[in-house]
């Protein structure tokens, strides 16, 4: 069946959260799975330099863990700005 799939097109990989924009910086929320939920991460990017967000908060449910990373990332930018990179 899998082959099938894979030559006719099957199931797709639903696409991630899209990123946000916040004061000229952009935010990818990428949480990641962890025991009991997801772990807060989120990708921060501004004029081709980039920071990989990751933090120990774990949250059971996958849109909590989105949200979450955004509000995260948001303090981070907001408190630290281009000393972020």
């Amino acid at each position: 069946m899998s082959l099938f799939s894979k030559l006719f097109g099957g199931k797709s990989q639903p696409a991630g959260p899209e990123p946000v924009d916040h004061k000229g910086f952009s935010i990818t929320p990428c949480p990641e799975k962890a025991p009991g939920g997801f772990r807060i991460g989120a990708m921060i990017e501004k004029d081709g330099q980039s920071h990989h967000m990751i933090r120990a908060d774990v949250i059971a449910d996958e849109t909590d863990a989105v949200e979450a990373s955004l509000r995260k990332a948001c303090q981070m930018i907001d408190e630290q700005g281009e000393r972020l990179f």
